[in-house]
C-alpha cells in the first residue's frame, strides 16, 4: 500500500506593486517566528528576482539585493524578517493571520505579529525595491536592501551578524537605515545594553538551626538597595539625549523550603549611552557594586547618532520631524561597528513591539514609503 502525504500548503507569491499596507498583511500571514523565517525568505527571494535591476545574494535566510548603478553614494535599507512567538492569550489580535480594524483591507488600522516590529518596515523596503525603477527612473544613490533572519533571539543566531562574517564585502556603505518601528520619526544610534551577575555565596544549613548557616539572599540585600537608590543618568551625545537604566531583572537563590541558601544570583541589566564602549559600562557596574563578586554574562555596544553625515541630514530634512534617540538596542550598533553611520526609521510605535495587541496604522506604513521615495528621488 502506497503511504499518502499531506502536501505542503505554501503561501501565494508576494505581489510587491500591491498597496504597501495590503502588502505588510501578506508578509504577517505568512509566520515566521525565529527559527521558523525559511518559507517567508523563499517568498521573498522569489519577489526580489522579478526586479532585473537587483543583484542577489541568499545566505541561510538572509537576503541581500543590490543595485549596481556606479553612484559615488551607497545606502543600506536593512529589517529583519523574523518575530517574536505568537500569542498564547486565547482571542489576541496581535498574531497569525493578520486582522484589519476600523476599515476595510489597506485602510484603518492593522493588527498581527510582526505589525510593527518589523513587517511594516519591510514592506517598505520590498515595496521600494519594486518601484525606484518605475518609468525609467533610477534611484540618486546604489541602493543595497538586506533582509535577515534571527534578530529576536540570542546574538549568536543572529542572521545580521552571519552576513557581516560571510559577505561584508557587499554591506559596505555610506549610510545605513534600519527599519525597525519609530512612528516615521528618524531616531539616531542606540543605547548599548550589558547584562551581569551578582552572587552572594553563604552556608548552607537546616532552617530550623538557622545560626549554623549564613544566608545568602539576606546578603543580596545591599545590592538590591544599592540599585534602588541608583539614579540614572541622561546623556547628551551628538544632540540627543540617551536615557540610561540600570535594574535587577530576575533574582534565584535556595534549594528547599527548610534549608538556609547557600548562594544566590541577582540579574542585572544596564542600558547605557553610546558615549560607553562595553568595557566601560562594565567599570561603572563594578564601581556601583564593588565589595560583590560580578559578571558580565552578555552585552552589545551602542551606536552614535551619525546624523551629521551628509547623506544622514538629507533623509532627516526629506522625513521633516526632530530626531530623536532610540533607547533601546537594535541593529544600528552593527552597522556602527562596521564604521557606517546609522539610524532607525518605519512605521508603527516601537512601544506596541511584541505585545498580545500588536498593530500599525496603514496611512503609517504609506507615509514612510513616501518619505524614502522623495529622498532616493
Amino acid at each position: 500500500m502506497t503511504a499518502q502525504t499531506t502536501p505542503v500548503s505554501l503561501p501565494a507569491p508576494l505581489n510587491l506593486r500591491q498597496d504597501v499596507a495590503l502588502l505588510t498583511a501578506a508578509l504577517i500571514d505568512i509566520n515566521s517566528v525565529s527559527g521558523n523565517e525559511t518559507v517567508l525568505a523563499d517568498a521573498v527571494e522569489a519577489a526580489l528576482q522579478k526586479v532585473p535591476q537587483l543583484r542577489l545574494v541568499r545566505d541561510g535566510d538572509a537576503i541581500i539585493a543590490r543595485t549596481e548603478l556606479g553612484r559615488s553614494e551607497r545606502v543600506i535599507l536593512a529589517g529583519h524578517l523574523d518575530t517574536v512567538p505568537l500569542p498564547i492569550t486565547e482571542g489576541s489580535l496581535g498574531t497569525v493571520p493578520s486582522t484589519w480594524v476600523s476599515g476595510s483591507p489597506g485602510h484603518g488600522i492593522l493588527y498581527g505579529r510582526g505589525t510593527t516590529d518589523m513587517k511594516g518596515g519591510v514592506a517598505v523596503q520590498l515595496a521600494l525595491a519594486a518601484s525606484m525603477f518605475d518609468d525609467g527612473a533610477e534611484p540618486n544613490k546604489d541602493v543595497t536592501f538586506v533582509f535577515y533572519d534571527h534578530e529576536e533571539v540570542e546574538e549568536a543566531k543572529s542572521g545580521l551578524g552571519r552576513l557581516v562574517r560571510n559577505h561584508g564585502d557587499l554591506l559596505d556603505g555610506d549610510f545605513a537605515i534600519l527599519l525597525e518601528p519609530t512612528d516615521g520619526t528618524v531616531e539616531g544610534g542606540c543605547n548599548g545594553t550589558s547584562r551581569f551577575e551578582v552572587t552572594t555565596i553563604g552556608e548552607a544549613a537546616h532552617s530550623a538551626r538557622a545560626w549554623m548557616g549564613t544566608n545568602a539572599i539576606h546578603a543580596a540585600a545591599p545590592i538590591l538597595e544599592r540599585l534602588a537608590a541608583y539614579e540614572p543618568a541622561t546623556v547628551t551625545v551628538d544632540a540627543l539625549d540617551y536615557r540610561e537604566s540600570l535594574n535587577a531583572v530576575r533574582i534565584h537563590g535556595g534549594t528547599a523550603g527548610n534549608v538556609i541558601p547557600d548562594r544566590c544570583v541577582v540579574e542585572i541589566n544596564y542600558r547605557f549611552a553610546p558615549d560607553k564602549s562595553l568595557d566601560q559600562a562594565e567599570a561603572h557596574v563594578r564601581e556601583l557594586l564593588s565589595g560583590f563578586s560580578v559578571v558580565r554574562t552578555d552585552g552589545a555596544p551602542g551606536a552614535r547618532p551619525g546624523l551629521t553625515h551628509p547623506a544622514a541630514a538629507s533623509f532627516v530634512a526629506a522625513v521633516g520631524a526632530e530626531p530623536k534617540p532610540k533607547y533601546g538596542w537594535t541593529d544600528v550598533a552593527r552597522f556602527s561597528a562596521l564604521g557606517i553611520p546609522a539610524v532607525n526609521f518605519g512605521p508603527g510605535d516601537a512601544l506596541l513591539a511584541h505585545k498580545n495587541n500588536e498593530h500599525v496604522q496603514a496611512e503609517a506604513i504609506r507615509e514612510c514609503l513616501r518619505a524614502l521615495k522623495i529622498w532616493l528621488a
